[in-house]
């Protein structure tokens, strides 16, 4: 046995299934083991290391268990760097496997040597290991996935190209020899029984509670509804917390941030209490004024406590558990006029978007493409979402309930990572259907590449549904709008304008099917073929770029800083801007005020 031979074994013996790769020379050791071990763990081939990355970050996402992805030296390793500081900064266990140059060429300027150790060093900050002989295996990749799992993080394990060809030999019961085992222990930390009664007098004492959930909420969901419940509270949830809780629930008040709803900001614009469970939502101005209310967090990680606002009581410890041993404490509230109006806010919030989806516009309405989509969702849709204007509708328009899961790039929110994500969901649950939701600047950047990969394997996914929706607008969508709302600038087309693809009849070109929509009319219909499709089909709707993403905390100086710079760069679509914003300024209005500080009107709206 060599050392690539027992590498794979070890992995094998981690319940690790597939390793998501791509070849070279400084792994040739690893790919002949893969040849003699009968391809398990299962490699699959990405178009590009970084959508390897992607992909293992996708599988863990939506699966659970470690991600594994693998490189070879030099240009492979630097290229999954971008996918391991999606994981990283998500909080999402994957291990890199990546390969070096020869031991004796080392210091030598050799061909695709890096000093990878050095490269890695704040990525895999929590685990970064060289083998260079046979005997620091198996500890290497035992400390790799055991740390992966128990810090949710990024591990690193760099084996040199002539170390994977040297005949294993197992260490030995000898000084300086460091044996390992398998496993993880389970273990679901409670914090000290005078904390949880410092979180139940904070909670008891407000009469305006809201909860504000994140992916680290994601078991405790029964726990979160009944305490919701007890307290009378609305909850606000963060991107990557959107599967946690139903949003059917009526006091379920939707993403919150800058691609958030209006219930949600003004949930925390109105509150006296704050409960935090498993998020590090990082923009502080969504959340209550510093002197507002009295604040609670639960995180396990006690590195992520106290972070965000000034909270008055700091619960480290696993979150159902941690609610199980508050909840007996909570005093239970009458459901009052704070949350009859939370329910009344959210419900009239998906009126309001039902009013933006209806909007007519220049070709296809973004939103309207989305919220169509909703009531067609699959009971165990896997749902993702790429970074930019998709994001905003992805956030808005769909309903997650029951089974359904979805993420996207949370923390770093690169472009790119939608598709990959998909691909590496149907790794992880191949009975299930997932569906992508990505602008055409992120489909050209990766995306189209990588249906080639999902052409590839789609044949072996006992459900053959994979569904890419781009919305084609032509536009770098998200950076044109913040420009005119943040400066005031008009589009610059040299850097915001992007060619028309016809993206569906590059996935016909390659064994899969697609459609493109430039009507209202043929949106639904669209959804139904993809959904009814027997491989994966790409649909390309033709989206009107002037439809806004304006945040929830959006104020009229914002609006008219747009609206003149639609004025300055793109008069001849005033009107449909205008038009597009309608339904936002009766959301906003009675009550705004104006900068000179008289009412608003919808007509300054």
């Amino acid at each position: 046995m060599k050392v690539s031979d027992f590498i794979l074994q070890r992995l094998r013996e981690w319940d690790v299934d597939h390793v998501f790769a791509y070849a070279g020379d400084g792994i040739n050791g690893l790919l002949a083991a893969w040849g003699r071990a009968g391809n398990k763990p299962t490699f699959i081939q990405s178009r590009h290391e970084e959508m390897s990355a992607f992909e293992a970050v996708g599988y863990a996402k939506f699966s659970g268990k470690v991600g594994v992805c693998a490189a070879t030296s030099g240009p492979g390793a630097i290229h999954l760097l971008n996918g391991l500081y999606d994981a990283k900064l998500d909080h999402v266990p994957v291990v890199a496997i990546v390969g070096q140059t020869n031991r004796s060429a080392m210091g030598g300027s050799y061909q695709q040597e890096v000093d990878l150790l050095s490269l890695y060093q704040d990525v895999a900050s929590d685990f970064c290991e060289m083998v260079t002989v046979p005997q620091q295996l198996p500890n290497v990749i035992d400390r790799a996935m055991r740390t992966a799992y128990a810090k949710r993080t990024v591990t690193a394990v760099i084996i040199p190209a002539d170390v994977q060809e040297l005949d294993y030999t197992p260490p030995s019961h000898a000084f300086k020899m460091v044996p390992s085992s398998l496993g993880v222990g389970s273990y679901a930390p409670v914090p000290a029984a005078e904390e949880i009664s410092r979180a139940a007098e904070v909670l008891n004492a407000g009469e305006k509670v809201a909860v504000l959930i994140g992916q680290g909420a994601r078991g405790a969901r029964a726990e979160v509804e009944e305490l919701a419940d007890v307290l009378g509270a609305g909850v606000a949830k963060a991107l990557l917390g959107k599967d946690v809780l139903s949003d059917e629930l009526p006091y379920v008040t939707g993403s919150i941030g800058l691609l958030g709803t209006r219930p949600s900001y003004e949930l925390m614009q109105d509150c006296d209490t704050l409960l935090v469970v498993g998020s590090s939502f990082p923009y502080s101005q969504f959340l209550p004024e510093f002197d507002q209310a009295r604040a609670v967090q639960i995180d396990i990680d006690p590195f992520m406590v106290g972070l965000r606002y000034p909270f008055e009581v700091n619960l480290v410890g696993d979150s159902r558990e941690t609610l199980r041993a508050l909840l007996p404490q909570l005093e239970r509230k009458k459901h009052g006029k704070w949350r009859k109006k939370i329910e009344k806010d959210t419900a009239r919030w998906w009126e309001v978007m039902q009013r933006r989806a209806a909007v007519d516009a220049e070709p296809v309405n973004p939103e309207y493409v989305v919220h169509a989509l909703d009531a067609l969702l699959p009971d165990n849709v896997i749902l993702t979402a790429d970074s930019g204007s998709s994001a905003n509708w992805y956030a808005r328009h769909l309903r997650l309930r029951g089974a359904m899961r979805g993420s996207l790039s949370g923390t770093l929110a690169t472009m790119g990572p939608g598709v990959p994500y998909a691909i590496g969901a149907k790794f992880a649950h191949p009975d299930r259907p997932a569906i992508a939701i990505v602008g055409d600047g992120a489909m050209q950047m990766n995306g189209m590449a990588e249906l080639i990969t999902a052409a590839k394997y789609w044949s072996e996914w006992q459900d053959p549904r994979l569904i890419v929706a781009v919305l084609n607008n032509q536009d770098l969508n998200q950076v044109t709008w913040e420009m005119r709302a943040m400066t005031g600038a008009p589009q610059f087309l040299p850097s915001q304008e992007l060619p028309d693809v016809r993206y569906a009849d590059f996935a016909r070109s390659i064994g899969l099917e697609g459609v493109r929509v430039e009507e209202p009319g043929e949106v639904e219909d669209a959804w139904q073929r993809a959904l009814a499709a027997d491989r994966p089909f790409v649909i390309d709707f033709r989206t009107d770029p002037a439809v806004p993403p304006i945040p929830p905390h959006a104020d009229l100086d914002q609006i008219e800083a747009a609206a003149s710079s639609i004025v300055k760069g793109d008069s001849d679509r005033l009107g449909m801007i205008r038009q597009g914003l309608k339904s936002k300024a009766q959301e906003m209005l009675p009550g705004h005020r104006h900068r000179d500080d008289r009412p608003g009107t919808q007509e300054d709206a």
